[in-house]
């Protein structure tokens, strides 16, 4: 259940944005404070919607097996809402890329003032509803499992999730210089190829759920 789940979370990881931000935050004047709130606004609104797609979930007894039919129904739907956005995605012509701007609008302003209230505003946001995401706790909360087991699950699902924030920002604190200059240099691959890598993420985890939904309902038939 936990390597299922740490799959679906890898490949909701993949925020070519989140990792942008943190590139602007580490460059900011207080770096270190700036990418802690970044960091505490991912963290509040992941931890948020861990915990309410847990109490849904649990509500509707889908780790029962009798709800066997629905459990994997759900997974089928979110693949298929997954694949749809995958689709969308893909039709539509980006824009230019802007190592300056990583996000347009009221977010794009909070991005390009970097400070404590902004940063975590922007975690909050950034890191909010995401399809994949949701996909991986509600593996862990369909799970026939003890509590200690679906808490270790959600963390590891968590810690995947926010860990291109808190990986680049432990490896800032050990060696700032380094990773400044590594990052900028990725940054400017990533702005060019970010939009392929989303969209193979969100292929690759619609079709896993999927197949692994469709083949769920086969087996409770």
């Amino acid at each position: 259940m936990i390597a299922q789940a740490a799959g679906l979370a890898v490949l909701a990881a993949i925020s070519p944005t989140g990792l942008l931000v943190a590139a602007i935050y580490l460059g900011s004047t207080r770096p270190r404070l700036t990418m802690a709130c970044y960091l505490a606004g991912a963290l509040a609104m992941t931890v948020i919607l861990a915990l309410l797609v847990l109490f849904v979930l649990h509500a509707g007894h889908l780790e029962l097996n009798r709800n066997r039919t629905p459990r994997y129904g759900l997974r089928l739907g979110l693949g298929i809402l997954i694949l749809a956005t995958a689709a969308v995605l893909a039709r539509r012509k980006p824009n230019p890329p802007d190592p300056a701007k990583p996000a347009s609008g009221v977010l794009g302003r909070l991005i390009a003032s970097p400070g404590p209230v902004s940063a975590l505003i922007v975690g909050f946001v950034v890191f909010g509803p995401s399809l994949t995401y949701v996909a991986a706790i509600q593996v862990v909360a369909t799970a026939k499992a003890d509590v200690p087991v679906t808490a270790a699950g959600v963390l590891v699902v968590i810690i995947i999730y926010v860990a291109l924030i808190w990986l680049p920002f432990v490896t800032y604190l050990l060696a700032p210089g380094p990773t400044t200059r590594y990052l900028t240099t990725f940054n400017t691959w990533l702005r060019v190829h970010g939009r392929t890598i989303l969209l193979i993420a969100l292929t690759g985890a619609g079709a896993y759920l999927i197949i692994n939904g469709l083949l769920g309902i086969v087996r409770a038939t």
